[in-house]
């Protein structure tokens, strides 16, 4: 399936392993003081803006490996687009991958913090990553995201 996304969407990649007990799923909690001490239902998919003219599946590659600091490679498949309780919508593609989360360096943002203190704080975009598997990932997945997982079951059990 092809995903023509809008350029005003965001893309990004649900990366995932497969174990002998099924499947196990990259999930990323967000950096930032917004994200802090928050935990079931903060953690997300690598994702990020499609930028003018971009690939909506080159960007999902791009912004997934910015935010972990990692190369990754490999055929994603498409899974759709969703839209968030934000009212983003975010076209979403899966790629296998083994990877270790202690290896990954995120890129960082600026922000005014506190809001209206005229400081400027440094943040990674990623505070943490990790596996979880599909029954934890459902309870920590940023709920507008789950759906993803869903996807990803049906996708899986058509190639096993």
């Amino acid at each position: 399936m092809a995903i023509a996304a809008h350029r005003s969407h965001s893309a990004g990649l649900l990366i995932y392993r497969r174990r002998a007990g099924g499947l196990d799923v990259l999930l990323a909690r967000p950096g930032g003081p917004w994200w802090r001490n928050r935990d079931a239902g903060a953690w997300q998919i690598p994702k990020g803006r499609i930028e003018p003219g971009e690939d909506p599946e080159a960007a999902a590659f791009r912004e997934a490996q910015e935010e972990l600091g990692v190369r990754l490679t490999g055929d994603a498949v498409a899974l759709g687009i969703i839209k968030q309780a934000g009212g983003k919508r975010v076209a979403v593609w899966a790629l296998e991958q083994e990877l270790d989360p202690a290896t990954f360096r995120s890129n960082e943002f600026e922000l005014e913090w506190p809001p209206k203190s005229g400081k400027i704080r440094t943040f990674p975009e990623i505070e943490e990553a990790r596996w979880f598997d599909l029954a934890e990932a459902r309870l920590m997945i940023l709920p507008s995201q789950g759906p993803l997982l869903d996807a990803l079951e049906r996708e899986t059990a058509s190639v096993r």
